[in-house]
């Protein structure tokens, strides 16, 4: 039986597209993407997703609502309710992995914990190498540190989501050389091309592990 990918996204969905190209190829053998999830209602990642062939089921859960519904822990709220709707999709939608592809998002206890106890691991894309630049920005900022002469390289990681941002174990690292001269939308494109090789790399290693039992 295929694993089951659902992936959360907050954009353009180009990560979203090298899963959805390299599912049940060679790349990523014996998986399916069934759900996508996007924060922002306009992300175009979820018309990448609607067109595929077959359309691939999606969903928005946006964050706005919750300021005024849940006033005094909006996070909470919507991170509890992030995980219910996942945890509740239909069999053939229900997730053996989970992948945050430019989910620009911070996942609380309130979503880790239940989607932990079910069994089902978490990887995030994070355009930085392990330790480096954590969060917002990071190419950005990799940037401005070339710029003054503090760092040589940068990269891209696939690693476990878990409460602290970018801090769990890294499954791919790629390094990345930084150019003299490269404007910041240069590195950029760069690593957007290095991204989409990663995160299907990224997936690929996480079934494996957790098919094997080595989660």
């Amino acid at each position: 039986m295929a694993s089951r990918i659902v992936v959360l996204i907050s954009g353009s969905g180009s990560n979203l597209q090298a899963l959805i190209d390299s599912a049940s190829t060679s790349s990523l053998p014996s998986s399916r993407i069934v759900h996508v999830v996007s924060n922002r209602k306009a992300a175009y990642g979820l018309t990448r997703a609607a067109s595929s062939t077959p359309p691939i089921p999606t969903s928005y859960h946006g964050f706005p609502p919750y300021k005024t519904s849940h006033p005094s822990d909006p996070r909470a709220a919507y991170d509890a309710d992030l995980a219910k709707r996942i945890l509740e999709l239909p069999e053939d939608q229900y997730p053996d992995l989970i992948v945050c592809a430019g989910w620009m998002h911070i996942l609380s206890p309130n979503f880790l914990d239940p989607i932990s106890e079910a069994g089902i691991p978490i990887i995030n894309l994070h355009p930085a190498l392990p330790g480096a630049f954590d969060g917002a920005g990071a190419i950005e900022r990799a940037w401005e540190a070339f710029s003054k002469g503090e760092i040589t390289e940068t990269g891209v990681m696939i690693h476990y989501v878990i409460k602290e941002v970018d801090r769990g174990e890294p499954l791919v690292v790629k390094k990345v050389e930084m150019k003299a001269g490269e404007s910041v939308e240069e590195l950029t494109a760069r690593i957007h091309d290095i991204e989409h090789v990663a995160i299907v790399e990224g997936a690929k290693l996480a079934l494996e592990k957790k098919n094997s039992g080595c989660l």
